[in-house]
């Protein structure tokens, strides 16, 4: 009765095993996606980043807090340093806008402009404010399977929409299977060469979510360049109202 009762559990767990497995090989490359964004975006999230910019005779660096809900509504505050401090950038569903206090000016972003590095890094404007959505603006599709940094991971290749206002050709992403964690991004120009890579490191449990704490941005063929991002802080899902992303909070908030 004993042996029954233990082979019957053991049934069920390889059962169980084997529908877990079938379940992840049914995964669209959309929904891998889909599951990697939410990871790191969730559908609210407020977060303290700081990003280096590394030039081959320089440093920089710039501090910062930031809001998002969803796709479509971004704010990003600088905190230092002093000559940038007080900067907003805010995206608000389809419009970009740029605060400037030492000025006292409101600025709308162009589309053209989103292609431009962000506060001279090797972010884009298209980065930074999400302009673009690698969910929504483009097909994707399983490439590959490759084993990348001791992680088993989807290649995923993205390929624009064609109505999609977005500055890549084409974009390859690696996301490991078990945890959906985003690990290195190639980005492609309209020419098929390869423009810049990002790589996620540092991985650490934040608000209940195993995700890279630090970010890397290499440019393609530019020895001695790159921009790292660190997440500090964050916060997932919290309340953060539409409402917040306004013109009028850009001037207030702190």
């Amino acid at each position: 009765m004993k042996f029954k009762t233990l082979s019957f559990t053991l049934i069920i767990s390889i059962i169980s095993i084997q529908h877990s497995i079938f379940s992840q090989e049914q995964l669209t490359a959309e929904q891998i996606i889909r599951k990697a964004d939410e990871k790191v975006r969730g559908k609210t999230n407020q977060s303290v980043l700081e990003m280096e910019i590394v030039r081959p005779s320089w440093k920089r660096n710039i501090s910062m807090k930031s809001w998002a809900n969803g796709l479509d509504y971004s704010m990003t505050y600088i905190t230092a340093p002093a000559r940038d401090k007080g900067q907003v950038f805010m995206k608000r569903e389809t419009e970009m806008w740029n605060w400037m206090p030492a000025i006292g000016r409101m600025i709308k972003i162009p589309a053209s402009m989103m292609s431009q590095g962000w506060m001279g890094s090797d972010y884009t404007n298209d980065d930074i404010l999400k302009e673009s959505s690698i969910v929504v603006d483009y097909n994707h599709s399983i490439f590959a399977e490759e084993r990348l940094e001791g992680f088993d991971c989807y290649k995923i290749e993205m390929l624009p929409k064609e109505e999609a206002a977005v500055i890549w050709s084409k974009v390859y992403k690696w996301i490991t299977k078990n945890d959906f964690i985003q690990i290195k991004s190639e980005y492609y120009d309209e020419e098929d060469e390869l423009v810049k890579s990002d790589f996620g490191y540092d991985f650490k449990v934040m608000d209940g979510r195993l995700i890279p704490s630090r970010i890397e941005i290499v440019p393609a063929g530019e020895e001695g360049k790159k921009t790292v991002l660190y997440i500090k802080e964050i916060k997932f899902d919290i309340e953060l109202d539409k409402s917040f992303f306004s013109q009028q909070n850009m001037k207030r908030i702190r």
